[in-house]
């Protein structure tokens, strides 16, 4: 037995009410009003716990997203008392408290993904986060290094990771799969380089080798012949011997660790290259764009991106002023050779315009 969540003016409104609270409850839609009680912070937590297969730098993620974005403000509040008015409240005042755009957009996603689940588990009757675009990221536009500033970093940066700068541009590698190649990886013949695994640092010290972040990560990437010369003389100057050698270590033969590649190595030679606002990451990105100059299909970048959506390959696809002369060209050009095939075959040569003319006056 449990009362009514209100009051009612009549007997027959209570009737009614009850009519259809009985009704709700045969069709299977009726909410437990107990059930949603449980505090969002206790919810959530159990809810980043039980996610399967998350990699650790998500749950890292979520973890850090929940203690300092969704639990100060929503995280005592019962799940079925969050309304659309908190939610709008909670974003606004993570706004105006200097939280970036980015990041206001991840903890929106990750409180929504976590209300869904109310819903599916009958804590709530619908979603609360129903603001149109707060899930969006608009992050600033990357630098794209041209060829030139590519290979001056390359050239600048301790001689042991020139192949390492080299190999995140010219097959758009994460440092996660640089980092976890091993020699047996690589084939020199044929230019390729297959991603089977990642390595992954963990938030208490340590790494960890795990397979991609989805089945579209494990991938044979092709790269173009001119970097083998360098893939060569890293491998015989610095990998161990045997397939299952790491091929990029640091000095003593250890795993890479990012946060020390980047204070010791990385930002040593991007401020020696004039480069001091580009980021690691940025290299596969520049990689991605010279891979979409050069004409790939989406489903060609999205291969070679390792991403089974749609999404962030079309971002390498926008129409450029570049890509839009370099198509236009490559249609002069064919309409030329056409042109050209079909004055040899006349046997009285005209000029395309000409031969335009002719058909346009032609019954």
């Amino acid at each position: 037995m449990r009362p009514a969540d209100q009051t009612f003016p009549t007997k027959a409104a209570a009737e009614r009410w009850l009519t259809r609270t009985e009704a709700d409850i045969l069709d299977g839609g009726w909410i437990d009003p107990a059930a949603g009680l449980v505090a969002l912070g206790e919810y959530a937590t159990t809810w980043i716990n039980e996610r399967p297969n998350l990699r650790p730098k998500t749950v890292r993620l979520y973890r850090y997203l929940l203690r300092c974005h969704l639990a100060p403000l929503l995280g005592s509040r019962a799940v079925a008392e969050i309304k659309e008015p908190h939610v709008r409240h909670w974003r606004k005042s993570l706004l105006d408290s200097g939280t970036s755009p980015v990041t206001a957009a991840k903890a929106y996603r990750l409180l929504k993904a976590i209300m869904n689940t109310a819903v599916d588990d009958g804590l709530i009757r619908r979603n609360p986060c129903r603001i149109k675009g707060a899930g969006q990221e608009k992050s600033p536009e990357r630098p794209v290094l041209t060829i030139r500033q590519v290979f001056h970093l390359a050239g600048v940066i301790d001689p042991r990771y020139r192949a390492f700068i080299l190999l995140a541009v010219f097959a758009s590698l994460r440092w996660g799969e640089l980092a976890a190649l091993r020699r047996k990886d690589i084939d020199l013949s044929a230019c390729t380089v297959s991603v089977v695994r990642t390595l992954t640092q963990l938030s208490g010290g340590g790494h960890v080798f795990g397979p991609p972040k989805s089945d579209a990560g494990q991938r044979t990437i092709a790269f173009p012949d001119l970097i083998v010369d360098d893939l060569t003389w890293h491998l015989g100057r610095f990998a161990l011997p045997g397939d299952d050698a790491l091929v990029f270590t640091s000095p003593t033969g250890a795993l890479l660790d990012y946060d020390s590649f980047r204070r010791r190595v990385w930002m040593k030679a991007t401020e020696a290259a004039g480069l001091r606002e580009v980021h690691f990451h940025d290299l596969r990105h520049t990689g991605n764009m010279l891979t979409a100059e050069a004409g790939a299909t989406l489903r060609e970048l999205m291969d070679r991106m390792g991403h089974s959506s749609t999404r962030a390959a079309l971002v390498y696809l926008h129409a450029t002023s570049q890509r839009q002369r370099t198509i236009a060209d490559a249609v002069g050009t064919m309409t030329r050779a056409a042109l050209r095939e079909i004055d040899e075959h006349s046997s009285n040569p005209a000029s395309g315009t000409d031969l335009a003319r002719g058909h346009e006056s032609s019954p």
